[in-house]
């Protein structure tokens, strides 16, 4: 499964149902944040990838309160576009901020990272970088699968973690 296949469209439904109803004095509430957000989103969805990891950049800027939901949205976009070392570098800084269930939903992100880094650095032919990339994918999803399985329900992460197993094991 390639990541661009790994989409949130729960989250995505839920943050813009937070977005109309904010209203807390600061940016994220505003007009122009929740275009930002559509356009973001709609760009995301569209494959316009450069212009959606522009857009949420500028946004985690003036998130507020809603910063977490869009640093995760970000990363997600990254992902997606093949920025797999800074779709990480976000995701891993969103994870070890947070509990629970975001936790998990950044910890399928950087996984996701994880495994793709992995996989490019086996296919240049470096198996130490490869086998270190991999072997965190594989704890970042175990994490996610055992504490918060509902985020899997069509089992792509599951479908990551023996996909992983089975190539550590060729090593």
């Amino acid at each position: 499964m390639k990541a661009g296949q790994f989409k949130t469209p729960a989250l995505a439904g839920l943050l813009f149902v937070v977005l109309i109803g904010c209203d807390d004095g600061q940016n994220a509430g505003s007009d122009g944040f929740r275009r930002s957000y559509t356009d973001a989103r709609a760009a995301l969805e569209t494959g316009k990838y450069d212009k959606a990891n522009r857009i949420y950049a500028r946004m985690m800027q003036e998130a507020g309160p809603l910063r977490t939901r869009i640093q995760l949205e970000y990363a997600h976009s990254l992902l997606r576009s093949g920025a797999y070392d800074e779709a990480a570098q976000q995701a891993r800084a969103l994870s070890q901020g947070q509990t629970g269930t975001a936790r998990s939903a950044a910890l399928s992100v950087l996984g996701t990272a994880y495994h793709e880094m992995g996989l490019t650095a086996l296919t240049g032919g470096d198996p130490a970088l490869g086998r270190q990339y991999l072997t965190q994918a594989q704890t970042a999803f175990a994490e996610v699968l055992k504490n918060d399985p509902e985020l899997d329900p069509l089992g792509a992460l599951a479908g990551r973690q023996a996909s992983i197993a089975v190539q550590l094991k060729a090593l």
